[in-house]
């Protein structure tokens, strides 16, 4: 069964599709249909979700307050920004 719906579509993406259409040989309608059937097929069971394992990294330096981490994170970006200044002398 098919119906008839109105889509607002930005006005670039409506020229992409449209210009893809044309170079693909194939009418507006068709592409967009199967744009959509592709975009909303089920993911192939097989992929394995991406993850990041967590790594130890030791006991922080009781010298710095970790409280204090965008003071710190200041501090090293000033101190970088003044040897950089310093070696283009």
């Amino acid at each position: 069964m098919r119906m008839r719906t109105t889509v607002d579509i930005e006005a670039p993406l409506l020229k992409r599709l449209r210009l893809e259409a044309h170079r693909r040989g194939v009418s507006f309608k068709d592409l967009l249909q199967g744009l959509i059937r592709r975009g909303l097929q089920e993911r192939p069971a097989n992929r394995v979700p991406y993850r990041v394992p967590s790594r130890a990294m030791g006991k922080p330096d009781s010298r710095i307050r970790l409280d204090k981490a965008l003071a710190i994170a200041s501090a090293l970006e000033d101190e970088e920004i003044t040897r950089e200044l310093s070696l283009r002398k």
